[in-house]
């Protein structure tokens, strides 16, 4: 076809629309002579759209109007009167549309693009969030951002924290506000100025609503040491589970490495090195690969459950797939049997006690548990060699050792241990 018939110019009618043939190819155009500014699309499938074209601040704007079929040709020309005439009134109705469409988002839709957008987001991090949206917001997903006041955050906020608690509502909020600033920056005009004024979230600050919270500051204490140890290890007795059996291994790996809860559950066998020692943390929670020397306890610890291995990790699910979520009913007969109230990150906080009390250096102790070194000079300039770590490792864990009444250097293995681990060193 021509160019001159792609772009033909006549007073639009039924009938010339209805005998307007498709292009090969792309798409081609009736200018109505009319109405300038007026015209028909149609495209090489044969889909035939009204639309309104008109130089706007010295670009040629197109806007469509809607398909033939579902308005007639004198409706479309009716509407195509009313932009023109906003248009030499100054209004740019392209843009308006534009600005409308995106001030309709709704907060469902904002997650969407937030989750694309966002790709570096921790999977626990990610489902906490979308957790969140269906039980904390499900009222709100379908709302327009626009429509959301600061009025219902301060309500719903108040609301969770009387009903969920002050951590949970913060968390919520502070999610909340997450997604807003992300819309804020995304939505915008046509001159980069945001179509959305403020984050209602802000009321919070601005009224000094958020819940002070103490940072928790629970361990197991020394004198419980001894009690807790007993009934992890009472988990590995012969006619217990086979799950609890792992559960007892991956509580005594968290108490004895400080890794951090999801770290310990998603360690995967290929950075488990048995030759090496050592085990890798590729993606922490601070983003900075984290490789730990194994003392000896957790050297024999991971030989005797690599015999185990039943997939890629060394802590997996309950049924043989995926990693280990957390085991709450292991974990509850171990409080019940030892009077210890405890969480699995207060594992974590007790390492870390320990090591402080052994007078192991801070820095030492920040780089075992991976915490950032911020405004530390002296820290930049040294280099840090897995072996500088090894002896502060094994010394913290000598010391739970004593402090469970186990010494390491009196614990028997016995033969048949001892014939799997060289098998399996020799395998390595």
């Amino acid at each position: 076809m021509s160019t001159k018939s792609n772009n033909q110019k006549v007073k639009i009618t039924k009938t010339k629309v209805d005998s307007f043939p498709p292009p090969s190819t792309g798409q081609a155009f009736l200018r109505d002579t009319l109405l300038n500014g007026f015209g028909l699309r149609i495209t090489y499938q044969g889909s035939k759209s009204f639309i309104v074209e008109k130089r706007i601040n010295g670009k040629v704007r197109r806007m469509t109007l809607g398909r033939y079929g579902e308005l007639t040709v004198e409706q479309a020309r009716r509407e195509a009167q009313k932009l023109l005439g906003k248009v030499a009134q100054g209004t740019d109705p392209i843009a308006e549309k534009v600005k409308a469409r995106k001030l309709s988002t709704t907060l469902e839709q904002a997650f969407k693009e937030f989750k694309s957008a966002r790709k570096s987001l921790k999977s626990q991090t990610l489902s906490d969030y979308e957790r969140m949206l269906s039980l904390i917001f499900p009222d709100w997903q379908k709302k327009p951002l626009k429509d959301i006041t600061k009025a219902m955050v301060a309500k719903r906020h108040r609301e969770l924290g009387e009903n969920r608690g002050p951590a949970y509502a913060n968390y919520s909020m502070r999610f909340l506000r997450s997604l807003y600033n992300f819309a804020k920056a995304t939505y915008e005009d046509e001159d980069g100025n945001s179509l959305l004024y403020e984050n209602p979230v802000s009321i919070l600050t601005a009224t000094r609503s958020w819940y002070k919270l103490k940072p928790k500051q629970t361990v197991i204490k020394a004198y419980e040491i001894k009690d807790w140890f007993k009934a992890v290890n009472d988990l590995k007795k012969p006619e217990s589970p086979t799950f609890d059996h792992m559960v007892a291994d991956y509580l005594l790996l968290v108490l004895f490495s400080g890794l951090r809860r999801q770290e310990a559950a998603q360690l995967l066998w290929k950075n488990v090195d048995l030759k090496e020692k050592t085990i890798l943390i590729p993606d922490p929670k601070n983003h900075e690969p984290l490789k730990l020397p194994l003392s000896d306890f957790l050297f024999e610890l991971l030989i005797e459950r690599k015999e185990l291995a039943v997939n890629e990790y060394v802590f997996p699910g309950k049924d043989g797939k995926g990693y280990l979520i957390e085991p709450k009913n292991p974990i509850k007969k171990v409080i019940k049997q030892s009077s210890v109230q405890f969480t699995i990150h207060d594992l974590r906080r007790t390492f870390i006690t320990i090591a402080d009390s052994l007078d192991i250096s801070s820095y030492t102790i920040k780089r075992l548990v991976n915490h950032k070194i911020n405004n530390d000079v002296t820290a930049g300039y040294i280099v840090s060699d897995i072996e500088r770590f090894r002896n502060p490792m094994q010394k913290i864990t000598n010391k739970i050792l004593e402090l469970s009444n186990e010494n390491p250097r009196e614990k028997i293995i016995s033969m048949e241990v001892g014939r799997r681990k060289q098998k399996t060193l020799e395998a390595v």
